[in-house]
Formats: C-alpha cells, sequence, structure tokens
C-alpha cells in the first residue's frame, strides 16, 4: 500500500524531493506551493535586463509531476500528521517535508504566484531600467554584483554603483576569489563603495525610474536614475509558528538532525533555507538536502532504516557569475576549496543559468509552452 509524502514547497529542495520520489511505486506523493510553477530564481536578474529570456525561469508543475499531485495552496499549520491549507482543506501524511525556502526582494525572486504577473512584473521594472543611465544598487552580496554584471551586459554604458557597509567582498573566500572579482568589477566600469553607509534610505521605490539623491555618512551625495535593493531575506516559516510541528530558532529556522529529520521526529524533513544547517542558503545546498532526503525516504517506504546523512562543508563555495561569460567561483574539492576560472563559471552557470539543468529535471520551460 503507498504511503502519502507531502512535500511543502515547489524550490529547488521540494521540487527536486517530489521529483525523486514520484517514480518511487510505495510513494503517493504531494506537492502543495501556491505558484503555477517551479521558479529557477538564478534567472531572475538576468530575466529583469533580458524580459524575452525570462520565460526560461519558469517550469510549469504539471510537467514536473505527471505522476504526483500538486496542490495550488499554501500551508497555514502543520502537525505530525499532516497540513492545513489556507484553502481550509487537510492533507494527511505518512511523511512531510518542510520545502518552503525563503523570501527575497524582487526582483531576486518574483513576487507573483502566476507565471505570467510574473513576466509582467519583470517586463515592467525593465521598462523603468530602460533610459536609467545611472543605477544604484544597494548591496553587495551575490545578488547585488549578478544584478551589476547582468546590467553591464546589456547596457555597458550605464553607470553601475554598489554600495555596502561591508568593509569586504565575499567575506571568508579565498583571497585569489575575491581580488579576481575586484579586477573583473573594474574592467565592467562597476564602482563598488564599500565600508559606505548611508545617512537614510532611498526615498522613491526599488526599481522605480525617478532621480534619486542619497547621502553617505561622510557627506557625499550620489545620484542615480533608478535604484534597486539586494539585500535582506526573509525564511519562509510563518506556518509553524502555532507550534504544533516544532519550536523555530529565532531566525525562524528549523532544527535538523544529520539525517535532515526535523528534530523529534522520524518521518518529518526539512531541506534547504529553512533548515538550520550551519552554512550559507544556496540552491545548490537545498539540491544537495534533496538528495539526502529522498534517500532517506525511499528507505523508509520499503522497510529500512534511513542511513543518508548531510554534511555541510567546512568552506563555502560559490559560482557567481557577472553575465553569461564572466564571473568567480570558488568549489570543493578532494584538497580543499578550488578557484574556479571565470570561463568554468560561465560553463557550469553563467552561460544558461542552469536552464539545461532543469530541462532535464523538470521538463520544458514557460518558453516552450505545456
Amino acid at each position: 500500500m503507498s504511503r502519502t509524502v507531502v512535500i511543502i514547497g515547489g524550490g529547488y529542495g521540494g521540487a527536486a524531493v517530489a521529483k525523486a520520489l514520484e517514480s518511487e511505486p510505495e510513494a503517493d506523493v504531494v506537492l502543495i506551493d501556491p505558484r503555477e510553477g517551479f521558479v529557477n530564481a538564478a534567472g531572475s536578474l538576468r530575466a529583469l535586463a533580458q524580459p524575452d529570456w525570462a520565460p526560461n525561469m519558469f517550469f510549469p508543475f504539471e510537467t514536473l509531476l505527471p505522476k504526483g499531485t500538486v496542490l495550488r495552496d499554501r500551508a497555514v499549520s502543520v502537525d505530525p500528521g499532516g497540513v492545513t491549507l489556507a484553502s481550509g482543506d487537510r492533507v494527511g501524511a505518512d511523511y512531510v517535508v518542510l520545502a518552503t525556502g525563503s523570501s527575497y526582494t524582487f526582483p531576486a525572486k518574483p513576487v507573483s504566484d502566476s507565471i505570467g504577473e510574473a513576466l509582467d512584473d519583470l517586463r515592467r521594472t525593465h521598462r523603468e531600467l530602460l533610459p536609467a543611465q545611472r543605477v544604484l544598487i544597494l548591496g553587495a552580496g551575490p545578488v547585488g554584483l549578478e544584478l551589476a554584471g547582468e546590467i553591464k551586459q546589456v547596457w555597458p554604458d550605464k553607470h553601475v554603483t554598489i554600495v555596502d557597509p561591508a568593509k569586504k567582498l565575499l567575506p571568508g573566500f579565498r583571497p585569489e576569489v575575491v581580488a579576481d572579482l575586484h579586477h573583473q568589477l573594474a574592467a565592467q566600469g562597476i564602482q563598488v563603495r564599500l565600508d559606505t553607509t548611508l545617512t537614510e534610505p532611498p526615498s522613491t521605490g526599488s526599481g522605480r525610474a525617478e532621480t534619486v539623491t542619497v547621502t553617505t555618512a561622510g557627506g557625499e551625495a550620489i545620484i542615480a536614475d533608478i535604484w534597486f535593493r539586494a539585500y535582506g531575506s526573509t525564511v519562509n516559516s510563518d506556518y509553524l509558528a502555532d507550534g504544533k510541528l516544532t519550536p523555530r530558532t529565532l531566525d525562524g529556522r528549523v532544527p535538523v538532525s544529520g539525517h535532515l529529520t526535523v528534530q523529534g521526529y522520524e518521518h518529518v524533513y526539512a531541506v534547504g533555507d529553512l533548515t538550520d544547517v550551519p552554512e550559507a542558503k544556496m540552491a545548490g545546498y537545498a539540491m544537495q538536502h534533496a538528495e539526502v532526503v529522498a534517500q532517506n525516504i525511499t528507505a523508509q517506504l520499503n522497510g529500512r532504516p534511513p542511513t543518508a546523512t548531510y554534511q555541510p562543508l567546512g568552506h563555502p563555495m560559490i559560482l557567481l557569475p557577472l553575465g553569461p561569460n564572466g564571473g568567480v567561483g570558488q568549489l570543493p574539492s578532494p584538497e580543499g576549496p578550488f578557484v574556479a576560472p571565470a570561463s568554468m563559471v560561465a560553463e557550469f552557470k553563467g552561460a544558461d543559468l542552469f536552464t539545461g539543468r532543469f530541462t532535464g529535471q523538470f521538463g520544458p520551460t514557460a518558453a516552450e509552452g505545456w
């Protein structure tokens, strides 16, 4: 007799778990997500600069799980026996996977649950960006840096300034990676203002074509025609606030074991940004979590104990494109962190931002129809 595996969230980790378990004869897979499809958020910044490319980042759920069940709804509560939905329905579960990830300011992640509306938002913001000659980006993390690279790829003559109070780019990464990053940013004409704070936030909305002047703590004025916020993420765990399943950490995450089970349970798992695993919250890690969880649930469904465990790396890794051909990377190797050259970053990520990988895994994109 099949057993119900309910996966809450169809992002990088949740979609991968659902896809891996869909072919398991003992599993009745139910994926819960309010969105119309899987969103490859790694493509969001290129989609802003090149809206004709934007449909490539959306993968409708109909093609993702032809044998499973997709419920376009939102979880409002979870307990050991199942999930209560915003619609008022309840889904009973033998296994639960929490995979709701985190939210990030637009355009790094779409706001709308509808593919059509998300595409409209990107096109609208593209039109705002189009006439701007001076672009201000607040935040020099990977999102801000990638956004600057995508803008410069399409409009090399735009003046792009990145401002951040941090003293260093990519803290914790190898010096060669950071040095190469500085070199490539300078070569593209991207001005990076580190150790710089503003006296107050911009007076206009992010992504709107309005002249804005901000003042640094040192009294210098920076004038831009448009600005974007590229910092601040929020863990999507409000549906756990009632405590019926598990307590959360102070930052809203869920404590997990080495098997990625939620502490106190053998049948409830968590993956991705939601977990308290001590590592950067990145799509690549979420998909590694998914492999472990899929293996463990498959074992349990077939009467075996779960044995797969997840061990975070002892050093950070990243693939950070600056447009389709540039960027920096640090990858794991048996000898320790490996510095990836721009050509490798382009091959592994920058050229298509994983579109080919997800097409093979999840089926056609919205650009190809469904």
